[in-house]
């Protein structure tokens, strides 16, 4: 005779998927790209305001890093917006069988 119940392996699956929902919401590709551009275009963006005349002039007097920085700092902003608007859907409602009360 097996230790488990059948209840027991429906509560673990059950909590199985509750930690792989809160994995999936935590590792959301958008979060980490924009998170990502957030970090990177803030440091291009600083390496644009502080660009030397000499870099400027390389670069045909247009300021590539501060153009460069601003765009990835947008791209960012709009996937981590996207997640906070569209987040992912909760995970399912416990099983019906879980709902009722056992019988006595």
């Amino acid at each position: 005779m097996s230790d488990y119940s059948e209840s027991d392996a429906q509560r673990q699956v059950s909590d199985l998927e509750k930690k792989s929902a809160t994995a999936a919401r935590l590792f959301d590709i958008r979060r980490i790209i924009g998170g990502l551009f957030v970090i990177y275009g803030i440091i291009v963006t600083i390496a644009g305001i502080t660009a030397s005349d000499a870099d400027l002039a390389k670069a045909g007097d247009i300021n590539i890093n501060l153009w460069t920085g601003l765009g990835m700092l947008a791209l960012g902003l709009f996937f981590l917006t996207w997640l906070w608007l569209r987040p992912l859907p909760p995970t399912a409602s416990e099983s019906p069988a879980e709902d009722e009360e056992p019988a006595k």
